[in-house]
């Protein structure tokens, strides 16, 4: 008996026993719940703003065609996309420029390093800051060179560069500098608005030349660049324009995610007041602090390895840019002077401004 009674529970300890499993199974089950709600929550607040604007990529796939702006504007001045043959060519350019994605990732991560430099120089000069898109139009952002002979981030030719103040000699080519050329831009948009007083015009100018452009508006008796009737180069020209404007001002808007950390950081450097001959620019940038690489990279309108200095009076002062010790250095790439017709990407087919029609 005694046997018998270790071996068989009362009924009333089975129903306990069983009604105890669910229990502790019911609340096995609600703490894993909890555990990987937790966990989901965690991970949802490493990277909130990464995990949004990849949400609204799934919404804005670059195989879609997608619309312009409803404000859509040129340093102010309205662009008329409700009519049908000004809408479509904006529409075109901006199909363009969303599938060139090496570029436009290339334009978006340069602006990071340019663009506050480059308005700042422009508005001080009466110019909008929305010229800084015509330059990322003419060269992204690089020193390229055209088969035309024109150079540097803003494509001037030779003689327009010259008549700007820039100097082209054997030595130097200060097309090169990016803020040098960014000043003589802006005195030459600034002089091309006393002539149209519309800055859709100025930017057509800049491709067309003044004259040229002065030429078809008088033959063809209109008074807007949207009723022009151009040369393809010209025609395409301002809608390049206002593509890469749309699109680096809202690049996750047409398929493009890149982080501020991936942004090219603004270049530091401490600048030195040349006023007389260096004979050896390895010796100088030794002497420096810096490489003779890095001394060419930060300097790219210095042509050879010295540096001629006229003596007397009125003579002309030259500013070195030195690297600042740990700070942010530009790629190779991006500011080293290319080949005649070496693209910087697809489509920079643009020649920069030319006064001398």
């Amino acid at each position: 008996m005694h046997l018998r009674f270790l071996q068989t529970a009362p009924p009333q300890a089975e129903f306990l026993m069983g009604r105890n499993a669910w229990w502790i199974l019911a609340f096995l089950a609600t703490s894993a719940l909890v555990c990987l709600a937790v966990v989901a929550v965690l991970r949802s607040r490493e990277a909130p703003s990464d995990l949004d604007a990849l949400r609204g990529l799934g919404g804005q796939a670059t195989t879609l065609t997608l619309d312009p702006p409803d404000d859509l504007n040129f340093a102010g001045e309205l662009v008329p996309t409700r009519d049908e043959e000004v809408g479509e060519r904006v529409d075109q350019e901006l199909i363009k420029n969303i599938h060139l994605h090496s570029a436009t990732f290339m334009n978006i991560k340069r602006a990071g390093r340019w663009k506050k430099l480059m308005t700042t120089i422009l508005l001080n000069h009466g110019v909008p800051a929305d010229f800084f898109y015509l330059c990322v139009a003419e060269s992204h952002l690089t020193n390229a060179s055209s088969p035309m002979g024109a150079k540097g981030f803003w494509q001037f030719i030779e003689a327009t560069a010259k008549n700007y103040g820039l100097e082209i000699s054997e030595q130097v080519d200060e097309r090169l500098d990016p803020i040098k050329s960014t000043v003589a831009a802006a005195r030459y948009l600034k002089d091309a608005y006393e002539v149209f007083g519309n800055w859709t015009l100025v930017a057509a100018s800049y491709n067309m030349g003044i004259g040229g452009l002065q030429s078809q508006l008088e033959r063809q008796g209109v008074d807007n660049y949207y009723d022009l009737y151009l040369n393809r180069e010209t025609s395409a020209y301002v809608f390049r324009v206002l593509a890469i404007k749309s699109i680096l001002e809202d690049p996750v808007r047409y398929g493009f995610l890149v982080r501020d950390n991936q942004l090219y950081k603004p270049l530091q450097f401490r600048t030195v007041v040349v006023e007389q001959t260096i004979p050896d620019l390895i010796a100088f940038a030794k002497a420096q602090g810096t490489t003779y690489k890095m001394l060419k990279v930060m300097n790219p309108w210095l042509l050879t390895d010295r540096l001629d200095v006229e003596s007397g009076p009125g003579k002309r002062k030259y500013e070195i840019h030195i690297p600042v010790e740990g700070s942010t250095q530009p790629g190779m790439g991006e500011l080293m002077p290319r080949k005649p017709g070496e693209k910087a990407a697809p489509d920079s087919t643009f020649a920069g401004p030319d006064d001398t029609e």
